[in-house]
């Protein structure tokens, strides 16, 4: 995802406020946001670069992260973020805990009847990593067959992966981690063969000094990232709406961009 660490962008008068609203509140009647004054984000804190801890193991960083700090400076709120596993992440938002989720969601049609989505903010494809010493180089889907294969449960890859399997009979053994570095650590241990994965992601682990991996293939390539939203929630998805194409127009968006990933992957979606 980024060429090394990210640096935070530093948003006057903005704080950063790093308790979680747990309680199911919801929008009070007339309000933008559950709560008054802030913007109530939910996130899966374990997927850099979009969002990770840093190395105080409490600040959360990254570009989602940054994100929605500049987009609660836009609001004129204060930025609070709810750590949730993403098995549990969607159910969130639909219970109030949190206003939106942004925390790396594909945009698909399936989730798009039972939540609101904003515009896109970043382009996203699929892609099989292996290690660089490794004696396969699958370069398709095709090719998984016979292979021990990873991803993260419950994403746009682990949906990619069931569904070719089950069309194919493919005899692929599958291994599912709640967490994506889980599936980075079993690559560099020998224990699987090939990870499928967001680019987002792959882009992290690929730039760092020294590592063992590489990409063999792009499997697709027509995936956009959005803030997902409680479905109905027209008037928040609206304002975010308007602030991503203020965000775009003064080139803040490229400028996160750019130092997460040392490139703009904006826009090619706007």
């Amino acid at each position: 995802m980024k060429c090394n660490k990210f640096i935070g962008l530093v948003l006057a008068g903005l704080v950063l406020a790093g308790g979680v609203f747990a309680g199911g509140s919801r929008q009070s009647s007339g309000g933008l946001t559950i709560k008054p004054g802030a913007l109530t984000v939910g996130m899966e804190i374990g997927y850099p670069p979009m969002e990770y801890f840093g190395d105080d193991g409490t600040t959360p960083q990254g570009f989602d992260v940054e994100l929605g700090k500049a987009l609660a400076a836009k609001l004129g709120l204060k930025f609070e973020w709810v750590d949730t596993a993403w098995d549990g992440i969607f159910a969130g938002v639909d219970t109030g805990k949190y206003d939106c989720i942004i925390s790396s969601v594909t945009y698909t049609e399936e989730r798009a009847l039972n939540f609101n989505f904003t515009k896109p903010y970043v382009a996203n494809s699929q892609l099989l990593v292996v290690r660089k010493d490794s004696p396969v180089k699958p370069k398709s889907l095709e090719e998984i067959g016979g292979l021990r294969l990873t991803y993260q449960a419950e994403t746009t890859s682990d949906a990619m992966a069931t569904e070719w399997i089950a069309k194919t009979g493919a005899k692929t053994e599958v291994f599912e981690y709640d967490k994506v570095m889980n599936c980075f650590d079993e690559l560099s241990l020998n224990r699987v063969d090939v990870i499928l994965v967001d680019s987002v992601v792959a882009a992290e682990y690929l730039s760092r000094p020294g590592n063992p991996y590489e990409i063999t293939a792009e499997v697709s390539n027509d995936e956009v990232l959005a803030i997902c939203l409680k479905k109905g929630n027209d008037a928040l998805t609206d304002a975010l709406n308007k602030a991503l194409d203020e965000l775009y127009a003064e080139g803040v968006l490229q400028k996160i961009s750019q130092q997460v990933f040392g490139t703009d992957v904006v826009s090619s979606v706007r």
